[in-house]
Protein backbone atom coordinates (compact mmCIF):
# COMPACT_ATOMS: atom_id res chain seq x y z
CA UNK A 1 0.00 0.00 0.00
CA UNK A 2 1.22 3.21 -1.19
CA UNK A 3 2.00 5.59 1.73
CA UNK A 4 1.34 9.47 2.23
CA UNK A 5 3.80 11.60 4.24
CA UNK A 6 3.49 14.93 3.35
CA UNK A 7 0.32 17.40 3.09
CA UNK A 8 1.55 18.56 -0.40
CA UNK A 9 1.16 15.18 -1.92
CA UNK A 10 -1.56 15.64 -4.36
CA UNK A 11 -3.87 12.84 -3.31
CA UNK A 12 -4.11 14.56 0.39
CA UNK A 13 -4.57 17.56 -1.26
CA UNK A 14 -7.57 16.45 -2.77
CA UNK A 15 -9.22 14.84 0.17
CA UNK A 16 -8.67 18.39 1.82
CA UNK A 17 -10.58 20.05 0.23
CA UNK A 18 -13.91 17.67 -0.12
CA UNK A 19 -13.41 17.74 3.39
CA UNK A 20 -14.38 21.42 3.13
CA UNK A 21 -17.32 20.71 1.41
CA UNK A 22 -18.51 18.75 -1.49
CA UNK A 23 -16.69 20.01 -4.94
CA UNK A 24 -18.80 19.21 -7.90
CA UNK A 25 -19.57 15.30 -8.13
CA UNK A 26 -16.81 14.85 -5.79
CA UNK A 27 -18.07 13.75 -2.19
CA UNK A 28 -15.68 12.70 0.98
CA UNK A 29 -17.11 9.80 3.26
CA UNK A 30 -15.58 9.60 6.45
CA UNK A 31 -15.80 6.84 9.39
CA UNK A 32 -16.29 2.51 9.07
CA UNK A 33 -19.36 2.17 8.39
CA UNK A 34 -20.26 4.97 5.95
CA UNK A 35 -17.42 3.29 3.71
CA UNK A 36 -18.55 -0.17 4.29
CA UNK A 37 -22.12 0.68 3.03
CA UNK A 38 -20.60 2.85 -0.22
CA UNK A 39 -18.84 -0.65 -0.70
CA UNK A 40 -22.09 -2.32 -0.27
CA UNK A 41 -24.09 -0.07 -2.29
CA UNK A 42 -22.29 2.04 -4.86
CA UNK A 43 -19.03 -0.24 -4.85
CA UNK A 44 -15.38 0.99 -5.12
CA UNK A 45 -14.03 4.71 -4.89
CA UNK A 46 -12.34 6.52 -6.38
CA UNK A 47 -9.31 5.86 -3.44
CA UNK A 48 -9.40 5.68 0.04
CA UNK A 49 -7.31 6.85 2.51
CA UNK A 50 -6.43 4.99 5.94
CA UNK A 51 -4.37 6.07 9.11
CA UNK A 52 -1.77 3.46 9.34
CA UNK A 53 -1.06 3.36 13.15
CA UNK A 54 -4.80 2.63 13.22
CA UNK A 55 -4.94 0.58 10.28
CA UNK A 56 -2.37 -1.69 11.78
CA UNK A 57 -4.44 -2.32 15.48
CA UNK A 58 -8.02 -1.99 14.20
CA UNK A 59 -8.82 -5.80 12.29
CA UNK A 60 -12.10 -3.91 11.34
CA UNK A 61 -9.89 -1.17 9.08
CA UNK A 62 -7.61 -4.11 8.01
CA UNK A 63 -10.58 -5.71 7.02
CA UNK A 64 -11.78 -2.80 5.05
CA UNK A 65 -8.76 -1.97 3.09
CA UNK A 66 -8.18 -6.07 1.88
CA UNK A 67 -11.19 -5.65 0.05
CA UNK A 68 -9.61 -2.59 -1.96
CA UNK A 69 -7.70 -3.83 -4.96
CA UNK A 70 -4.30 -2.72 -4.96
CA UNK A 71 -3.44 0.43 -5.98
CA UNK A 72 -7.21 2.21 -4.70
CA UNK A 73 -5.82 1.99 -1.11
CA UNK A 74 -3.31 4.79 0.08
CA UNK A 75 -1.73 5.23 3.85
CA UNK A 76 -0.89 8.22 5.76
CA UNK A 77 0.23 9.56 9.11
CA UNK A 78 -1.90 9.72 12.02
CA UNK A 79 -1.11 13.88 12.03
CA UNK A 80 -2.55 14.00 8.55
CA UNK A 81 -6.03 11.49 8.69
CA UNK A 82 -7.24 13.68 12.02
CA UNK A 83 -6.82 17.01 9.59
CA UNK A 84 -9.24 15.62 7.55
CA UNK A 85 -12.04 14.75 10.35
CA UNK A 86 -15.04 16.45 10.77
CA UNK A 87 -15.69 14.79 14.23
CA UNK A 88 -13.33 14.50 17.02
CA UNK A 89 -12.47 10.97 17.24
CA UNK A 90 -11.35 10.04 13.92
CA UNK A 91 -12.22 6.49 13.13
CA UNK A 92 -9.11 6.13 10.36
CA UNK A 93 -10.51 5.97 7.33
CA UNK A 94 -11.92 8.09 3.91
CA UNK A 95 -13.01 7.36 0.62
CA UNK A 96 -12.83 9.95 -2.00
CA UNK A 97 -15.85 8.82 -4.42
CA UNK A 98 -18.08 10.02 -7.17
CA UNK A 99 -21.54 11.26 -5.77
CA UNK A 100 -24.72 9.32 -7.87
CA UNK A 101 -26.67 11.21 -10.19
CA UNK A 102 -30.30 10.11 -10.22
CA UNK A 103 -32.61 10.62 -12.96
CA UNK A 104 -36.17 11.58 -11.74
CA UNK A 105 -38.84 8.80 -12.91
CA UNK A 106 -41.52 9.91 -15.57
CA UNK A 107 -44.33 9.38 -12.44
CA UNK A 108 -44.11 9.43 -9.09
CA UNK A 109 -45.50 6.90 -6.92
CA UNK A 110 -45.44 5.40 -3.23
CA UNK A 111 -44.59 8.08 -0.45
CA UNK A 112 -41.20 10.15 -0.89
CA UNK A 113 -40.16 13.25 1.10
CA UNK A 114 -39.92 17.04 -0.81
CA UNK A 115 -37.78 19.43 1.02
CA UNK A 116 -37.45 23.45 0.07
CA UNK A 117 -34.69 24.78 0.89
CA UNK A 118 -33.44 23.13 3.91
CA UNK A 119 -30.01 24.96 4.32
CA UNK A 120 -28.72 23.28 7.59
CA UNK A 121 -26.73 20.62 6.69
CA UNK A 122 -27.62 18.71 9.74
CA UNK A 123 -31.28 19.83 9.46
CA UNK A 124 -30.94 17.71 6.25
CA UNK A 125 -29.08 14.79 6.90
CA UNK A 126 -31.70 14.08 10.27
CA UNK A 127 -34.68 14.27 7.77
CA UNK A 128 -32.95 11.66 5.41
CA UNK A 129 -32.09 9.67 8.22
CA UNK A 130 -36.20 10.17 9.61
CA UNK A 131 -37.33 9.13 6.13
CA UNK A 132 -35.37 6.39 5.90
CA UNK A 133 -36.43 4.74 9.07
CA UNK A 134 -39.97 5.81 8.20
CA UNK A 135 -39.41 3.47 5.29
CA UNK A 136 -39.50 6.47 2.80
CA UNK A 137 -37.42 5.70 -0.32
CA UNK A 138 -37.09 8.61 -2.08
CA UNK A 139 -36.25 12.57 -1.39
CA UNK A 140 -36.79 15.22 -3.60
CA UNK A 141 -34.70 18.79 -2.78
CA UNK A 142 -35.07 21.83 -4.18
CA UNK A 143 -32.22 24.33 -5.51
CA UNK A 144 -31.09 25.98 -2.15
CA UNK A 145 -30.92 23.25 -0.43
CA UNK A 146 -27.39 21.79 1.08
CA UNK A 147 -25.70 19.32 -0.40
CA UNK A 148 -27.10 16.23 -0.04
CA UNK A 149 -23.65 14.29 -0.24
CA UNK A 150 -21.62 16.86 1.59
CA UNK A 151 -19.46 15.87 4.41
CA UNK A 152 -21.81 17.16 7.38
CA UNK A 153 -25.21 15.69 6.07
CA UNK A 154 -23.91 12.43 5.45
CA UNK A 155 -22.62 12.19 9.08
CA UNK A 156 -25.69 13.24 10.27
CA UNK A 157 -28.13 11.00 7.56
CA UNK A 158 -25.90 8.14 8.80
CA UNK A 159 -26.08 5.71 6.43
CA UNK A 160 -29.89 7.42 4.78
CA UNK A 161 -28.45 7.86 1.52
CA UNK A 162 -27.76 4.10 0.64
CA UNK A 163 -31.43 3.45 1.79
CA UNK A 164 -33.18 5.79 -0.56
CA UNK A 165 -32.91 7.76 -3.73
CA UNK A 166 -31.92 11.15 -3.56
CA UNK A 167 -32.92 13.89 -6.30
CA UNK A 168 -31.08 17.33 -6.19
CA UNK A 169 -31.34 20.49 -7.33
CA UNK A 170 -35.25 19.75 -8.45
CA UNK A 171 -37.62 22.13 -9.70
CA UNK A 172 -40.68 21.28 -7.43
CA UNK A 173 -43.36 23.14 -8.73
CA UNK A 174 -42.11 21.83 -12.18
CA UNK A 175 -42.22 17.92 -10.73
CA UNK A 176 -45.22 18.60 -9.47
CA UNK A 177 -46.82 17.27 -13.17
CA UNK A 178 -45.58 14.37 -12.23
CA UNK A 179 -46.91 13.27 -8.83
CA UNK A 180 -49.34 10.69 -8.95
CA UNK A 181 -50.14 10.54 -4.91
CA UNK A 182 -51.44 13.46 -3.17
CA UNK A 183 -48.94 16.71 -2.06
CA UNK A 184 -49.08 17.13 1.99
CA UNK A 185 -47.35 20.21 3.23
CA UNK A 186 -46.56 21.27 6.72
CA UNK A 187 -48.08 25.04 7.66
CA UNK A 188 -49.67 27.11 10.10
CA UNK A 189 -52.24 29.15 8.35
CA UNK A 190 -54.98 27.23 6.32
CA UNK A 191 -54.06 24.20 8.00
CA UNK A 192 -55.73 21.20 9.94
CA UNK A 193 -54.04 19.49 12.31
CA UNK A 194 -52.41 16.29 11.84
CA UNK A 195 -54.36 14.04 14.21
CA UNK A 196 -57.59 14.86 13.03
CA UNK A 197 -56.86 13.89 9.12
CA UNK A 198 -56.90 10.40 7.82
CA UNK A 199 -53.53 10.74 5.60
CA UNK A 200 -53.13 8.57 2.25
CA UNK A 201 -51.63 5.66 2.00
CA UNK A 202 -49.36 6.45 0.08
CA UNK A 203 -48.12 10.82 -0.42
CA UNK A 204 -45.47 13.55 -0.92
CA UNK A 205 -44.11 15.29 2.08
CA UNK A 206 -43.59 18.62 1.65
CA UNK A 207 -41.23 20.67 4.28
CA UNK A 208 -40.14 23.76 3.88
CA UNK A 209 -37.16 26.32 5.20
CA UNK A 210 -35.88 26.76 8.25
CA UNK A 211 -36.76 30.49 8.67
CA UNK A 212 -39.79 30.73 5.35
CA UNK A 213 -40.98 27.47 5.49
CA UNK A 214 -42.73 26.18 2.26
CA UNK A 215 -42.39 28.51 -0.45
CA UNK A 216 -46.42 30.08 -1.45
CA UNK A 217 -45.97 28.95 -4.64
CA UNK A 218 -45.27 25.22 -3.35
CA UNK A 219 -48.30 25.27 -0.87
CA UNK A 220 -50.75 26.50 -3.64
CA UNK A 221 -50.43 22.79 -5.06
CA UNK A 222 -50.52 20.97 -1.53
CA UNK A 223 -53.60 18.66 -1.53
CA UNK A 224 -53.72 19.26 2.32
CA UNK A 225 -52.07 21.47 4.82
CA UNK A 226 -51.42 20.25 8.57
CA UNK A 227 -49.90 21.42 11.53
CA UNK A 228 -48.82 19.98 14.58
CA UNK A 229 -50.65 21.06 17.80
CA UNK A 230 -48.25 22.13 20.34
CA UNK A 231 -48.51 24.31 23.20
CA UNK A 232 -49.41 28.13 23.17
CA UNK A 233 -46.81 30.87 23.63
CA UNK A 234 -44.09 28.66 21.81
CA UNK A 235 -42.02 28.73 18.59
CA UNK A 236 -42.69 26.16 15.88
CA UNK A 237 -41.24 22.97 15.44
CA UNK A 238 -37.59 22.75 13.89
CA UNK A 239 -38.16 21.80 10.48
CA UNK A 240 -36.49 17.84 11.18
CA UNK A 241 -38.49 17.55 14.62
CA UNK A 242 -41.30 18.18 12.90
CA UNK A 243 -40.75 15.55 9.94
CA UNK A 244 -40.27 13.55 12.13
CA UNK A 245 -43.72 13.28 14.04
CA UNK A 246 -45.29 13.72 10.45
CA UNK A 247 -43.48 10.86 8.74
CA UNK A 248 -44.32 8.26 12.08
CA UNK A 249 -47.82 9.29 11.71
CA UNK A 250 -48.61 8.90 8.48
CA UNK A 251 -46.73 5.49 9.46
CA UNK A 252 -48.68 4.70 12.29
CA UNK A 253 -51.67 5.29 10.42
CA UNK A 254 -50.63 3.19 7.50
CA UNK A 255 -49.56 0.03 9.57
CA UNK A 256 -53.29 0.44 12.00
CA UNK A 257 -54.52 0.66 8.46
CA UNK A 258 -52.82 -2.72 7.01
CA UNK A 259 -53.66 -4.56 10.35
CA UNK A 260 -57.28 -3.74 10.19
CA UNK A 261 -57.73 -4.70 6.59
Amino acid sequence: MKHISSRDNAQYKQLVRLAGGRRGDQVLLEGVHLCQEWLRHRGLPAFALFDLQRLERDPELAELAAALPAGIAVSCETVLARRLSQVQESQGVYFAAQAPRELVPEHITGTSLWLDRIQDPGNLGTLLRTAAAAGIGQAYLSPGCAGAWSPKVLRSAQGAHFAMRLYEDCDLAALHARLRVPLIATALDDARSLYDEPLPRECAWLMGNEGRGVAAELLSLADLRVFIPQAPGVESLNVAAAAAICLFEHRRQSVAGSTAG
